[in-house]
């Protein structure tokens, strides 16, 4: 079985090996490494990560060299990713792919907290968090916190409910989840406690917008955040908000985490302390996203309360939030892995950028509704009035809208576009009434007809 690296060496050589361009011999690595450890030692570091494929051996004896597994040559060691990977997060991903038992236990590791000093310790480039603060801003920055937010409350609640509670497994869809917290209505068939833990999503995030003055990273925000999310969701009705003095386990994970009690609300106040004084938005985003659900301070729902809380410091500074729009439920899980089984943040350092990405165009359109004609229903005028037309005089359900869009927009446009494009059109139906339904050359009687299959639905969830 291959054992594994220390967190903190297995972090340090990832570097020395992502910042080469080329194969290292053992004496170049053992030279650029910032914690330094015996040459025997480092050998038989890089014969775990050459084990358990993460790196590649090359050569013999003394012209032995060590380089990251990457996706050219090596593509078959490496499983696939969906978005853009450093060749780190890809080594991070090959990593935690591998059957849990080729991954030894992980405990907590006390030093991958004490170690990150605010303000000098990062785990973001400062360029990046410069090109991200420049792109992410919404316009409003000399405005009062919380101004951007307030302005696209109704999205956000929207988005980021689904889209949090879609990595946790929720089935809704995008229309079923706006239906719901916009009119209160249940998608048909599907389980309560997902309904139940969308709407809770709504509430704590609605609590950070509605507070923001008095909201931060300190325990009344983070502990009632976690109160707000699992709401109804817990077997204990005081757990909610409440430090976890029981263990817990991850499942489909090697990590153990941290069992004594005072530990955990010490570590936990080091944190919300830590994040608080981090200066870069960015960075603090990215410390709590990775920090709160590697302490696993709560019995549960800690992963949801750490990605709403990432969001603190983008509605106090007016910035884009961050929606995860796009971010594919396994590669999420696998970054979190990583984080608990190495402390290797590659991987989740590349989520993170593609979802931050993807928010800033995502709300780059909400920006230009505000004030301006929305350029993508401009380019796709007559694609939207051909599928409305065709969704009303069919008529189609919810469901059938559902099944219906995403095969449509595969066929009829690129990739880019498609779920922007699914998104419009569950804009458009939920916005039609009797005195706008014309302009999707539908008759009275037709749009009547669907309109009557909807309400027959609502009312049967109801």
């Amino acid at each position: 079985m291959a054992r594994e690296v220390p967190a903190d060496e297995h972090s340090d050589l990832i570097r020395v090996l992502t910042e080469s361009e080329h194969a290292l011999s053992l004496s170049d690595i053992h030279e650029m490494l910032t914690i330094q450890v015996p040459r025997r030692t480092l050998q038989s570091r890089l014969k775990t990560l050459v084990e358990n494929k993460v790196v590649i051996r090359e050569g013999q004896v003394r012209s032995t060299k060590y380089r990251l597994v990457s996706t050219s040559s090596d593509a078959p060691e490496t499983p696939s990713a969906p978005l853009p990977l450093s060749d780190a997060g890809r080594a991070a991903l090959a990593q935690v792919s591998q059957n849990i038992a080729a991954r030894n236990p992980a405990g907590y590791n006390q030093t991958f907290l004490t170690n990150y000093v605010p303000n000098e310790s990062r785990y973001l480039p400062g360029d990046l968090t410069t090109e991200l603060l420049n792109l992410g801003s919404a316009g409003t920055h000399e405005q009062e916190a919380g101004t951007y937010a307030k302005q696209i409350l109704q999205r956000l609640l929207v988005d980021l409910a689904w889209n949090s509670s879609r990595l946790e497994g929720n089935t809704y869809s995008l229309l079923d989840t706006r239906r719901l917290i916009d009119f209160g209505e249940a998608a048909e068939g599907k389980d309560q406690r997902e309904a139940q833990m969308i709407l809770n999503h709504k509430d704590a995030i609605e609590f950070l917008v509605r507070n923001v003055e008095d909201t931060g990273f300190n325990r009344y925000t983070i502990q009632n955040l976690h109160a707000l999310l699992a709401n109804n969701l817990l077997s204990d009705p005081a757990a909610p908000g409440r430090l976890r003095s029981i263990a817990v386990g991850i499942e489909g994970s090697a990590f153990h985490p941290l069992e004594n009690p005072h530990l955990i609300a010490d570590n936990f106040d080091t944190i919300l302390e830590k994040a608080t004084s981090i200066d870069d938005p960015f960075e603090q985003v990215f410390f709590v996203l990775a920090h709160l659900p590697y302490l696993q301070p709560f019995e549960d729902v800690n992963k949801r309360v750490s990605r709403i809380a990432a969001n603190i410091p983008m509605i106090r500074a007016n910035l884009v939030p961050l929606s995860f729009d796009g971010v594919p439920q396994d590669l999420y899980t696998k970054a979190m892995l990583a984080i608990y089984e190495t402390n290797d943040i590659a991987l989740l350092r590349d989520v993170f950028v593609f979802a931050y990405r993807r928010s800033i165009q995502t709300y780059a359109a909400v920006r230009q509704s505000l004030g301006e004609p929305d350029p993508f229903r401009i380019k796709y005028r007559t694609e939207i009035t051909e599928v409305v037309s065709q969704i009303l005089s069919t008529p189609m359900s919810r469901q059938d809208v559902v099944a219906f869009l995403k095969p449509w927009s595969a066929d009829n446009m690129p990739d880019c576009d498609q779920a922007k494009f699914r998104r419009t059109i569950e804009d458009e139906l939920l916005a039609l009434h009797e005195g706008n339904f014309a302009r999707y050359r539908v008759r009275p009687s037709e749009f009547r007809a669907w309109q009557a299959l909807w309400s027959e639905i609502n009312s049967q969830n109801n």
